[in-house]
């Protein structure tokens, strides 16, 4: 599949908006970048066009159903949402794209899936994990901002500044919120497990001020894993490094990306299987 620069890709019955960056997944490992709760394909803003220049990976951005241009999906979603995304969508679209080998990026919620789909599905092609922020369990820490940002949602500006970004705002917002403030989330929502069952190296980068959660979920990820963990924990940074402390994750991602790859090599080797 030759990928234009951005476009749509269709995953079941979904229409998923994309920007592709750099060289195509036959060329040259795949970064896939997963973005957050209320995040969208545009919200990552520049970042993935700043963390190819200092990389020869491509780069895959693209919202999930339910965000930015994409498909929206029925609500309520399902508690288990991460792990359906995880385990049934994401497998699809990155053969959909025609990914070779590549590393999962993910932020807050994408994250979380990217570790799932990690510890669940043993995909040889994934090579390592970079994870912004990760969520393996939930934290009432955490549900006392996701609380706040209902309110905000509701009563404030959250909702104007949001809509920017998704097409159906109301799709977007509610089943993430929703979801994570149900009473029972918390049950079903506990990744610990498949922690132990990762076979690639992980990046986890999280602020010190991150109102979402604390140096606990560093703190399993290092107990949990037998895979190599490289944890940073930044100060003067809240939920979103790659906004907060820009030059200190693009530093820390694509450093780990090259001591997966040697990426002149990788590109050569592909071309020569292509």
């Amino acid at each position: 599949m030759a990928l234009p620069d951005e476009g749509f890709v269709e995953v079941g019955r979904a229409k998923l908006e994309y920007r592709m960056i750099g060289p195509r997944p036959h060329e040259a490992p795949t970064i896939v970048m997963l973005h957050e709760g209320l995040g969208a394909a545009g919200l990552w803003s520049d970042f993935p066009e700043r963390l190819a220049e200092r990389t020869k990976a491509g780069f895959f951005v693209y919202s999930r159903a339910g965000y930015g241009r994409s498909s929206p999906v029925s609500l309520p979603r399902p508690l288990d949402y991460m792990t359906q995304e995880a385990t049934e969508v994401l497998p699809k679209l990155l053969d959909a794209i025609g990914f070779r080998r590549g590393v999962l990026l993910g932020h807050s919620d994408g994250a979380s899936i990217a570790a799932i789909y990690a510890g669940s599905v043993q995909d040889h092609r994934i090579r390592g994990l970079a994870l912004l922020a990760p969520h393996f369990f939930v934290e009432e820490f955490s549900l006392q901002e996701i609380r706040h940002a209902k309110e905000r949602y509701d009563a404030g500006d959250l909702r104007a500044k949001l809509s920017r970004h998704h097409a159906d705002v109301d799709n977007a917002f509610r089943g993430w919120n929703d979801a994570w403030l149900d009473p029972a989330f918390g049950s079903v929502f506990d990744i610990v497990e498949p922690l132990a069952y990762i076979r690639v190296p992980i990046l986890i980068l999280q602020g010190e001020d991150d109102p979402y959660g604390t140096v606990r979920q560093i703190r399993v990820a290092e107990e949990e894993c037998y895979c190599p963990v490289d944890a940073m924990l930044l100060p003067g940074c809240g939920h979103a490094p790659y906004r907060d402390k820009p030059a200190e994750t693009l530093e820390a991602v694509s450093s780990f990306v090259s001591r997966i790859f040697d990426l002149h090599g990788e590109a050569a080797a592909m071309e020569r299987a292509a």
